[in-house]
């Protein structure tokens, strides 16, 4: 039996991993769930964003299904107490460095992209950000002076192995899709960055049958809307890859379709939609849980080696999409668990 921990969290992250759960245990799964409270929910119950017992969980399971965190009440609180501390908390005591952020356009989904649908049809990009070093993990940081002098620092780090690991992530992703791997960096003025392309190089010889090429982070945000199905995987950094991630979002019609898996170097996981907590709009029921619902799919894949369950749930979403269901964010009027019913009634 596999054991998933069930983290729901803030927000809407309860209404879509309920959502994500019941598709889960339609399959008839051998999966048991142990639910634990993380970001804003566990620090007001606990007085810590990620208590120990809810680590506890974690390192006790096989993978984690993830909702989210964020809570405006809180966010006057210090940094480390905040509830998006929990996310940053697993991924460093996990290790969890790759982060796999595909950014697909379901054909039913063409025209509810900003960008023209001749522009975006058929577009499949898979973004792996590297998720525990970068600007978010290094050292020093903090403010310091008296205000009206005060100066704020944060130090963009990043060693050989964690890029080299990375890249290699990239490179195998690459060789199951179109052998074509973009390195996005900003090595023209950052150190960190030069030594990022350096490394990445390095790899690449590893892998003559992949296709490298580099582009500069502003480039490539700007190649996104220009022309986004040049790209195959985009490899890049913690920050570049939370920017670039989101900005590929709106290319599909919403960041409610899009999740995400963030692994570590045993193929244990943390899936994830990659949308937040959405506070504004949490227990009104309107919330896309599809982001959620395909982070299982991805949970089955890479964690738990059930890829035709996966399957299953990728075709029922597609069948959902093609047959004119649509939740609110996408001009439809489904809500939350009318949009699981009919994922469940497709499957």
């Amino acid at each position: 039996m596999f054991q998933i921990a069930l983290f729901p969290g803030d927000g809407i992250g309860p209404e879509v991993t309920q959502q994500a759960v019941r598709v889960l245990e339609a399959l008839d799964l051998d999966i048991n769930f142990t639910e634990a409270a993380v970001g804003g929910v566990a620090y007001r119950a606990h007085g810590d964003p990620l208590p120990p017992a809810t680590l506890d969980v974690a390192r006790r399971s096989d993978a984690i299904l993830f909702g989210a965190v964020g809570d405006f009440d809180l966010d006057t609180l210090p940094r480390h107490l905040r509830p998006e501390q929990a996310i940053l908390g697993l991924r460093r005591e996990l290790d969890l460095f790759a982060n796999f952020r595909p950014a697909i356009v379901w054909p039913a989904l063409a025209d509810a992209s900003s960008m023209k649908p001749e522009i975006v049809a058929g577009l499949d990009i898979l973004i792996i950000r590297e998720l525990t070093g970068d600007i978010y993990f290094g050292t020093p940081k903090g403010i310091t002076g008296e205000k009206g002098s005060r100066e704020g620092f944060d130090t963009m780090r990043y060693t050989e192995a964690q890029i080299a690991r990375v890249a290699h992530v990239a490179f195998q992703a690459a060789r199951a899709r179109s052998n074509r791997v973009t390195s996005v960096d900003k090595a023209n003025v950052l150190d960190t960055m030069q030594l990022w392309r350096e490394v990445v190089i390095e790899v690449s010889a590893e892998y003559p049958d992949v296709a490298l090429d580099h582009l500069y982070v502003d480039n490539a945000a700007m190649q996104l809307v220009k022309k986004p199905k040049q790209f195959d995987v985009i490899l890049t950094g913690n920050m570049f890859g939370d920017i670039l991630s989101d900005q590929a979002s709106m290319l599909t019609g919403s960041i409610g379709m899009l999740p995400s898996a963030s692994l570590n170097a045993d193929n244990f996981g943390l899936y994830e939609p990659i949308h937040g907590s959405a506070p504004d709009i949490a227990g009104q029921d309107i919330a896309n849980p599809l982001a959620t619902i395909l982070s299982a799919a991805m949970m089955l894949r890479f964690s738990l080696n059930m890829p035709e369950q996966a399957d299953r749930i990728e075709q029922a979403v597609q069948s959902v999409l093609e047959a004119g269901h649509r939740p609110h964010d996408l001009g439809g009027n489904l809500g939350t668990r009318a949009m699981g019913d009919a994922v469940l009634a497709a499957l």
